[in-house]
């Protein structure tokens, strides 16, 4: 089975390697993959990879090589679970691979959870899948593509308007012409009573894109940092870029109410905080936001409301995406190297088809 295996001491080197396809114990089923996303987002899992256990969803048995997760839908090749049948199409948490080999308990109607041994104990988010129709190709790229990002732009949305938006006039997003940082900015504008500013931090090559998505009142390059106005403020950082946190957080100093951490796409600039002044940044872990809804808001209920948010963010994608397809595994080391090098278009959507 054709696999990408990631360097886990230089997450910018991969390699296309061929490894044993792992036999059916009873009631597993082998899915193969028809499609996935790769974005800032997986470079993400890889960069966190040892203090969020994301290496431990796909094991490579191949000392210091990781298997990056990614988003995507495959189809049901055998089974022996009776309920998940062959040619099943199925949505979820995939290796960067052909195939995977999961022993699914359905826990609801056409929802089915891992129950393998390694993954116990892991996010319930990641070891979800969920069965979906045969539609258009674009369907599939657009829900692998934006459904995650967008999910957690507008998890941070609701865990900001949960803290009263931490008493902020202003909302800062780091790395904004990422997917996750523009979602975020475009959830921000919905409320029609809202007392805060949206500013969006980009790299200067990425400021048209930004200006032109519309759901920022300011956009600055992370060289003008000093531009700010110095008012009640959250900083939320999609980077990681240690230089850029330390920069915002001397000019704001006390006006920052609030430092939150989510992605590490500068993860080759990130480095952990030391006496910063201003709050200390807090990790914000989407999981934990989905748990704390599920216990207000009762079984489900999260779930379609992030459904709607994301599939209202997805209807003018085709303003601000274009999807790219790549054909099979043999372009995606160089691709990912790309990815994971901050090389990538922000308007690009890479979808590998295995």
């Amino acid at each position: 089975m054709q696999t990408i295996l990631v360097d886990q001491s230089d997450i910018t080197q991969a390699q296309l390697s061929d490894v044993p396809q792992e036999p059916l114990g009873p009631g597993a089923a082998r899915l193969v993959l028809e499609s996935f996303a790769l974005t800032a987002n997986n470079v993400t899992y890889a960069a966190a990879g040892f203090v969020l256990d994301y290496w431990t969803f796909f094991p490579s048995g191949v000392e210091g090589q990781g298997i990056v997760p990614v988003w995507g839908t495959a189809v049901v090749d055998e089974s022996l679970c009776a309920d998940l049948g062959a040619g099943t199409r199925i949505y979820g948490y995939f290796p960067m691979a052909e195939a995977l080999v999961i022993t699914p308990e359905q826990v609801a109607p056409g929802v089915f959870i891992d129950r393998a041994p390694h993954r116990a104990g892991l996010a319930a988010v990641y070891n979800t899948y969920t069965q979906v129709k045969a539609g258009q190709p674009e369907e599939d790229h657009l829900r692998a593509l934006l459904q995650p990002l967008l999910a957690t732009s507008y998890l941070l949305f609701d865990w900001l308007a949960d803290n009263d938006w931490f008493g902020a006039e202003q909302i800062i997003i780091g790395s904004a012409s990422s997917k996750t940082g523009l979602g975020l900015c475009k959830f921000l504008t919905e409320p029609g009573d809202r007392a805060y500013r949206i500013v969006g931090l980009t790299g200067a090559g990425n400021r048209d894109f930004v200006e032109n998505l519309g759901a920022c009142d300011t956009v600055l390059s992370y060289d003008e940092i000093e531009d700010l106005d110095q008012r009640p403020s959250v900083y939320v950082d999609m980077a990681g870029h240690a230089g850029v946190k330390l920069a915002l957080h001397t000019h704001l100093g006390d006006h920052l109410r609030h430092s939150a951490a989510v992605g590490t796409s500068h993860w080759d600039k990130f480095a952990p905080p030391r006496d910063l002044p201003g709050p200390k940044p807090q990790f914000f872990f989407a999981p934990s936001q989905i748990a704390k809804r599920r216990d207000d808001w009762g079984p489900g209920e999260i779930e379609a409301r992030i459904t709607a948010a994301w599939k209202r963010i997805a209807a003018d994608a085709g303003d601000w995406l274009d999807i790219v397809v790549h054909d099979g595994l043999t372009d995606v080391p160089a691709l990912w190297a790309n990815l994971a090098a901050g090389r990538a278009d922000p308007r690009a959507g890479h979808i590998v088809r295995p």
